[in-house]
């Protein structure tokens, strides 16, 4: 069981990670040359009109109460003004947001849907030729660069054969009546399928690998000699009582990849021109829009670290051997 002393300590060990991540961010684009105003304070505006912009982003006032002012700002989801969309930052980063995780949370979902299947079948059937072909094809792929092979396919299924749109996520001419019909679309579904597909491409071998080694050693355990002996299927020792206990490790894996992938999507939504949260955070950057880029850094930053607070209670609930804390 979970011990509950132990996940408060680990609460507040996020609090304190998030708090240090804010604060590293709010000093380290004011030390940026020209200052965080660089990118919108020209040579050529009058004195005056300088002090206005400078007054109206508070940054008149001393160091310390432009923290205190910030974090206050922080705690209410308040990132302030996009110097380039001048829209609030927050809306630009929940849309590009939206966009990451529909195109991550389907690949992931295909990926370790395929790996924990197919690692099982790798694992059962070790030392076979069909094994060894198995193993050559994921770790080839898994060693690919992804946008190499984003481009590759790009190029084959839209400028040669012209299936897919070159990019994107919808159509020029494409209306949406509301949210739930934009990413239900088969206009988005269309435009989803190569990113999608080049993302599988790469994100398989993890949980494959995973599913596959720790199988052979469950496969070693006695209880798997005693369903033999019981005279149970090779399929059902495999799915219901290898699979079952050997997945723990692929199932924590999901959950930090998915905290580290919410903003490392930046080649493949280059790649193909998709708007999503990494693409946005790079562009921002470029631009000198530097409280679009704060706050894209901050959320990737609380998913980061949520995600491994999940993975790392999640262990207690799939394997009832595991308290963590002690009691």
């Amino acid at each position: 069981m979970v011990n509950k002393r132990y996940v408060a300590r680990r609460l507040a060990l996020m609090v304190v990670s998030l708090f240090t991540v804010v604060t590293i961010l709010f000093f380290l684009f004011r030390m940026v040359p020209g200052g965080p105003m660089s990118a919108i304070m020209s040579p050529r505006m009058s004195p005056e009109a300088q002090r206005r912009v400078i007054e109206e982003f508070g940054l008149n006032e001393p160091l310390w109460k432009q923290y205190l002012l910030y974090m206050a700002q922080v705690v209410q989801l308040d990132f302030g003004q996009s110097f380039y969309y001048s829209r609030p930052v927050t809306s630009i980063i929940g849309d590009r947001f939206i966009n990451t995780m529909a195109l991550m949370l389907t690949a992931f979902t295909i990926s370790y849907a395929f790996g924990i299947y197919f690692g099982a079948q790798l694992g059962w059937i070790r030392g076979t030729t069909k094994e060894r072909a198995g193993m050559l094809v994921v770790l080839l792929l898994r060693s690919t660069p992804v946008f190499w092979t984003g481009m590759i396919v790009l190029y084959i299924f839209s400028f040669e054969l012209g299936m897919f749109p070159l990019g994107g996520m919808r159509g020029v001419t494409a209306n949406y009546s509301g949210t739930a019909d934009k990413f239900l679309s088969v206009d988005f579904l269309y435009h989803l399928a190569l990113p999608v597909f080049t993302l599988c491409t790469y994100y398989t071998g993890l949980p494959l690998l995973l599913m596959r080694n720790n199988l052979l050693e469950v496969l070693s355990e006695d209880y798997i000699d005693t369903a033999r002996a019981k005279g149970l299927t090779n399929r059902r020792i495999l799915f219901q009582h290898a699979v079952r206990n050997a997945i723990l490790p692929v199932v924590t894996a999901f959950a930090i990849a998915v905290g580290f992938a919410v903003g490392g999507q930046v080649l493949i939504e280059t790649v193909f021109s998709w708007p999503g949260l990494g693409r946005e955070m790079v562009q921002a950057a470029l631009r000198s829009d530097y409280p679009v880029a704060q706050g894209a850094f901050a959320l990737m930053s609380f998913i980061v670290i949520t995600m491994n607070f999940i993975a790392d209670i999640a262990y207690t609930y799939l394997d009832p051997r595991v308290e963590l804390g002690g009691t």
